[in-house]
């Protein structure tokens, strides 16, 4: 019988208030974009909130993955998704709390996504990449349902803040200083880089190509 392990309390913390952001800010982003019911800002929301740390959890051999083995996932998940549901009215006018949980959702799964790899043994290279794919999965996934260009392609400070926050958290986990400061830390700096690239329209370099075609 295989046996799951029970997820550092840190770690948990910080995952389910990632989880939490990324159900309302999938469920809000499927009622603005797609208008869709309650069935379907609760999978937009769920799916958002869950679905790179699915990811996550499949390629460095965590399975069954946290999500399914540790019910206050699924539950924190349901519950940001219904929270914008029965919010709605008061929350679709206003764009900028979406962009801001997505902030914080980014900012949060990047520092789990990379320290929970480290654990599990991968090097500080694939530990940074893996806090990345936990980060933006889940958005990307959302962006596709709902039929648009995933704003990890598009927005070129969406990757490389949660790169920045991932690589953070790693240097502070291999030098040991990793605890809630270095954590919050690490997920803060994340979140202000993603909050400037909005705030000035901020990207990475494009092709001289792309330039000419604006």
């Amino acid at each position: 019988m295989m046996t799951v392990m029970a997820e550092p309390p840190l770690l948990l913390a910080l995952d389910l208030a990632g989880t939490v952001a990324f159900a309302l800010n999938g469920a809000m982003t499927g009622l603005k974009a797609a208008k869709l019911d309650i069935v379907g800002m609760l999978t937009l929301g769920m799916v958002t909130a869950l679905g790179g740390g699915i990811l996550r959890d499949i390629l460095i051999g965590a399975l069954p993955p946290a999500t399914f083995s540790s019910w206050p996932y699924l539950a924190v998940a349901a519950g940001g998704a219904l929270i914008a549901f029965f919010l709605s009215r008061q929350l679709r006018p206003y764009t900028l709390p979406i962009e801001l949980l997505d902030a914080a959702g980014l900012s949060l799964f990047c520092v789990t996504g990379a320290t929970k790899s480290l654990a599990f043994g991968l090097g500080a290279v694939p530990a940074v990449i893996l806090g990345a794919v936990t980060a933006v999965g889940g958005g990307t996934i959302r962006d596709v349902l709902v039929r648009r260009v995933p704003t990890v392609l598009t927005s070129g400070l969406y990757a490389i803040p949660a790169l920045i926050g991932a690589a953070i958290a790693v240097t502070t986990v291999r030098t040991g200083v990793y605890g809630v400061a270095a954590a919050l830390g690490a997920a803060a700096a994340c979140f202000l880089v993603r909050l400037a690239g909005l705030r000035y329209n901020l990207n990475a370099p494009v092709a001289p190509e792309a330039r000419t075609k604006e």
